[in-house]
């Protein structure tokens, strides 16, 4: 069946994600250490990560929303401290602006330019990042995120999501993202058809069951392949 969409991971798929996360967590803390040098001291980055950790196993029913797992594990940094008003807006303004500022692999801003000019696109993330801020919302029709859909990749249902949005067949589209079994099982589990960014050219895990359709280092490969469909 001909590919009449697509939907497209966004994190480690358009950009790497792991410098802006470090970025927001140091810009986080040169504010504590600022503001509030108590908490920052109680605090330390690698402390603060390990409370997130210990939030997300905790939390379960948030693992579809890393937004709100950020904001109670602010509340709680705060509360050890005996602060039961923590500045949750402030920090989380610090974090989410910081968190957007990312930086594209080299050829991904001419692949989704490529790809936009041909095919609607729908972004389908489990993450937070968001269109406006990184100045990509032009090129994709919907937005499809876990937080919004109550269930994060690879649930079948996050991904007949995003089909219901673009009004098509889930045989219809093309999902694209880095993560074999998140982006690729997930979507192939949900009948669409598969690409896996494959940067580092690992070969497929076989345990994962049928390969993706297509294993491409990058997405500039990838529109390719498409064009060369047809």
């Amino acid at each position: 069946m001909r590919i009449r969409a697509l939907t497209l991971d966004l994190d480690d798929t358009l950009w790497p994600v792991l410098p802006a996360l470090e970025r927001a967590d140091r810009d986080v803390d040169a504010y504590l250490r600022q503001h509030y040098p108590h908490v920052a001291r109680a605090w330390p980055i690698p402390a603060m990560r390990a409370l997130r950790a210990e939030v997300a196993a905790e939390r379960t029913d948030l693992a579809h929303d890393f937004t709100a797992q950020r904001h109670l594990t602010i509340r709680r940094a705060f509360a050890h401290c005996g602060i039961d008003e923590a500045p949750v807006e402030a920090l989380w303004e610090i974090y989410f602006s910081a968190r957007n500022s990312v930086e594209f692999f080299p050829e991904s801003m001419a692949a989704l330019q490529r790809l936009a000019g041909r095919w609607p696109i729908a972004s389908l993330t489990n993450g937070n990042a968001d269109l406006d801020r990184i100045g990509i919302r032009a090129h994709f029709t919907h937005h499809v995120c876990a937080r919004d859909t109550g269930v994060p990749k690879p649930d079948a249902r996050i991904f007949l999501a995003a089909a219901e949005r673009l009004g098509l067949s889930a045989a219809e589209i093309l999902h694209v993202g880095d993560d074999p079994e998140l982006d690729v099982v997930g979507a192939r589990d949900a009948g669409l058809r598969t690409a896996w960014i494959n940067r580092a050219g690992h070969p497929w895990p076989g345990a994962l069951g049928r390969a993706p359709d297509v294993d491409v280092r990058h997405m500039g490969e990838l529109v390719d392949w498409l064009e060369r469909q047809g």
